[in-house]
């Protein structure tokens, strides 16, 4: 059930990029867009490869920290700015 969750979330992120986290004054600026867009697919690919981890059969906890490495700079917490349920 969680990885379903992760991979839904996840390509919901890749199908509405430039609506998160856009700040007033800079949602207009297509350098901000095209930065924010690259920033949510980065995050989506890299829920989706944590989803296909936990799918391999690793530990979550490895999993986690794969993801972690890989959101590093995009999000925020230690879920690549998401918040799990549990």
């Amino acid at each position: 059930m969680k990885t379903l969750m992760i991979i839904l979330v996840a390509a919901g992120l890749s199908a509405a990029p430039a609506a998160f986290g856009a700040e007033k004054g800079k949602k207009d600026d297509p350098a901000h867009v095209k930065k924010d867009i690259a920033d949510h697919r980065a995050m989506a690919e890299a829920h989706l490869n944590a989803a296909k981890c936990l799918e391999s059969g690793k530990p979550e906890k490895e999993c986690q920290g794969q993801l972690a490495k890989d959101c590093k700079g995009l999000a925020i917490g230690k879920y690549c700015g998401m918040k799990h349920r549990d």
